[in-house]
């Protein structure tokens, strides 16, 4: 991460007109407070902005980094009317990040009642900071040795060190939080065995790890890798100089972005203006060097890469994307990397009763984060499929307040 320069920030605050109904703050998923911390950021009580920043986003920190800020505060910022917006992001990363360093929890009180966490990626941290916070034995399973799901294993260090994530985890632990690692909830550990234990509420956050597949000819050979499963340790791969993503998500532009190769080229069915990552990915991509190959769909994975077919876009309402019969072409590539979509890992339905899936394999719950079976809750991508970072965390914090009624009722 580059260097802070807090002149900079604070020309940058005072940059803001601080609206009195701001749009930043309107169009941010979590309704984070922009005007206010950047008043108390002019007025150097950053402890008092942190706090603010944290209590209502636990993960602020991160959000500050990897939100897509084009669609939310920058993008709907008054000054970028007719001038430069106001990047309130790297602000809020730098009071956010202040904070996390500086600041020790402690627990509001004891209480009695003991949840459980499957998952500790951006939902299970969240549920986590807030209900040890207020006093309930927390304890997270994680899967892996380190905690921080797809914020660690999924996101770049190059984007976000890890250093956040740690000084994370100094906080649940402050927090009274047990973490098992290396933990894999759903064969041994059932969700019976826990209810069996003792924990009154159980929490499953377990994100999407499933890669989607492509469905097409080649994909199960040797130099063919899933973008999820690459950006867990790229240092483990040898691509070879001629890479192929096919995708254009905010996964592709990471996983095009993360590597040694001399040759990167992302092929997309179809044009820029359709891709899902953020217009900064796509231009540090391009900056990067990585080349880009529109309105071509794959349609066979053979030893020398992949055979695309063009496709179009027709001028219908839904602009359907057809293809150009006998266009089929050969891009070359030592090494292909699919970025396309994931789905959850079913390890704890499939050892479960009572916990319904939609057809995707997602977790069925009502508004407030209810499974199909009591004292069950989940959010995050496991219900939704892949979203952002933030929505996770606000989804979190809905479901932090049902958990924490259906407690109060058990009591009675």
């Amino acid at each position: 991460m580059k260097a802070i320069d807090i002149n900079k920030l604070k020309e940058e605050a005072n940059r803001c007109f601080l609206c009195k109904v701001p749009k930043c703050k309107k169009y941010c998923p979590i309704d984070t407070q922009i005007p206010a911390v950047i008043q108390l950021f002019k007025e150097n009580k950053i402890d008092e902005a942190g706090e603010i920043l944290f209590n209502n986003n636990p993960l602020s920190a991160i959000c500050g980094v990897v939100c897509p800020h084009e669609d939310q505060c920058l993008g709907n910022c008054i000054r970028g009317i007719k001038d430069e917006p106001v990047n309130f992001y790297e602000i809020e990363s730098f009071i956010s990040r202040e904070y996390l360093k500086n600041t020790k929890l402690k627990q509001e009180n004891k209480l009695n009642e003991r949840i459980a966490i499957i998952g500790s990626g951006p939902a299970g941290i969240s549920l986590a900071l807030i209900l040890a916070k207020k006093g309930y034995k927390v304890t997270i399973f994680e899967k892996r040795s380190h905690i921080g799901g797809v914020l660690r294993y999924g996101i770049p260090k190059f984007r976000l060190p890890v250093g956040v994530l740690d000084d994370i985890e100094n906080m649940l632990l402050d927090l009274n939080v047990k973490i098992r690692y290396n933990a894999l909830v759903g064969p041994v550990i059932t969700i019976d065995k826990l209810f069996e234990d003792g924990y009154d509420a159980i929490f499953i956050g377990t994100g999407v790890w499933n890669p989607k597949p492509l469905n097409i000819k080649g994909e199960t050979f040797g130099h063919v890798h899933y973008a999820i499963d690459y950006l867990k340790s790229p240092n483990s791969y040898r691509l070879g100089d001629n890479v192929v993503i096919i995708g254009a998500g905010n996964v592709a532009m990471d996983a095009a972005k993360n590597h040694g190769a001399s040759n990167v080229t992302v092929v997309y069915r179809k044009g820029f203006e359709d891709m899902t990552a953020t217009k900064a990915e796509i231009k540090d991509a391009k900056e990067d060097g990585v080349n880009f190959e529109l309105f071509k769909a794959p349609v066979e994975i053979i030893d020398e890469g992949v055979i695309f077919i063009d496709t179009k876009k027709l001028d219908d309402e839904r602009k359907t994307m057809v293809n150009i019969e006998g266009s089929e072409k050969l891009i070359n590539a030592d090494s292909v990397i699919i970025a396309i979509s994931q789905s959850p890992k079913n390890n704890i339905v499939s050892n479960t009763k009572n916990i319904d899936t939609n057809k995707y394999g997602l977790l069925v719950t009502d508004d407030e984060g209810h499974t199909t079976r009591e004292g069950v809750f989940a959010s995050g991508d496991v219900v939704t499929g892949a979203k952002t970072v933030v929505e996770a965390v606000a989804n979190a914090k809905k479901v932090a307040n049902s958990i924490e009624e259906y407690l109060k009722l058990k009591r009675v």
